[in-house]
């Protein structure tokens, strides 16, 4: 199937991501994604991207502030990919990027949008996640050969919370065993919020299942279950220290209920002269950064979960 990629060259960061996210897609020969890079030098660019235009049995519109706010995206390659979508000649499926106004567009407004829901890939969990989605519903309408995707309005997204402001000055201090404590419960928090948001999202995911289990106010758990695998089932239990055992401050297993003596790996806080973070405990350091916030270690342990059940991310 030949895919036509509509984007703001803004927006040239999430082309790259789907494009990775493709590759299974493109080496299975299920789809050949087409997207202005692909024009030579020298070459007429309207003329070749009229020809695709024209040729591709499936339009993919990367949906953004700045999508919405380029003439030629709208005005010529939406436009015409919602010619040939309406005479049944072509399938448009927009990929909301980032929060914007797309559900404004009635022409967007009545197609199902993706990610799932159309919640924009910029507010999911994990990014990687969001596009996992992207493919598995591509993967679904080519094996269903391109019939036509079933319309329906998409409830209105919330806005994306505030960022946090980079703070303007570093100011050296000493830590002592309360702030490594404080750090240490508000880490373990982080990890658990980002487990139970990530665990449901994929879970909507076709083909796959996942459970989130509060067990104590120092301990969680998790299940994720790849049906296309025999044996594509993982487990975690993720403590947080407490009383005296010492294995890290905050540690894990790939086990089911796994007893708070064992794990496979943990984190410890740390600091420096200006800041406290997490370095990696009871396994080999490899090639990952020698230090994490608490985002970076939930992410880091996520995917690790994730091998368990088969699933990377590319």
């Amino acid at each position: 199937m030949r895919a036509f990629i509509s984007y703001s060259h803004r927006d040239s960061g999430a082309l790259e991501r789907l494009h990775v996210h493709l590759a299974n897609l493109q080496r299975e020969g299920r789809i050949e994604a087409w997207y202005d890079r692909e024009i030579l030098a020298g070459d007429a660019l309207d003329e070749e991207i009229n020809k695709e235009l024209n040729s591709a049995d499936l339009f993919l519109l990367m949906v953004s502030p700045d999508f919405i706010a380029s003439e030629y995206c709208v005005e010529r390659e939406m436009q015409r990919a919602l010619e040939r979508h309406d005479a049944g000649e072509a399938r448009v499926v927009p990929i909301i990027v980032e929060p914007c106004d797309w559900a404004g567009i009635p022409q967007l407004r009545k197609l199902k949008a993706l990610p799932k829901d159309g919640l924009p890939i910029s507010e999911w969990t994990n990014k990687n996640t969001a596009y996992l989605d992207i493919v598995q519903e591509l993967r679904r309408i080519v094996d269903a050969g391109g019939a036509v995707m079933r319309e329906h309005a998409n409830e209105a997204i919330a806005p994306a919370q505030p960022q946090r402001g980079v703070p303007r000055f570093r100011i050296q201090r000493d830590f002592d065993e309360i702030d490594r404590s404080e750090y240490r419960d508000a880490a373990f928090a982080t990890i658990r919020d980002y487990f139970r948001r990530a665990i449901g999202e994929l879970d909507e995911i076709e083909g796959l299942r996942g459970r989130f289990v509060d067990r104590s106010e120092y301990s969680f758990g998790g299940t994720v279950v790849n049906r296309g695998l025999q044996n594509g089932t993982a487990h975690i239990t993720v403590y947080r220290r407490s009383g005296r055992l010492m294995l890290a401050d905050i540690y894990y297993s790939f086990d089911e209920n796994a007893a708070d003596n064992t794990a496979n790996g943990g984190f410890n806080v740390s600091s420096d002269e200006y800041d406290q973070f997490l370095v990696k405990a009871l396994e080999a350091i490899g090639n990952e950064p020698s230090r994490l916030n608490a985002e970076q270690a939930a992410e880091y342990l996520w995917n690790r979960f994730l091998e368990q059940a088969g699933i990377t991310y590319a």
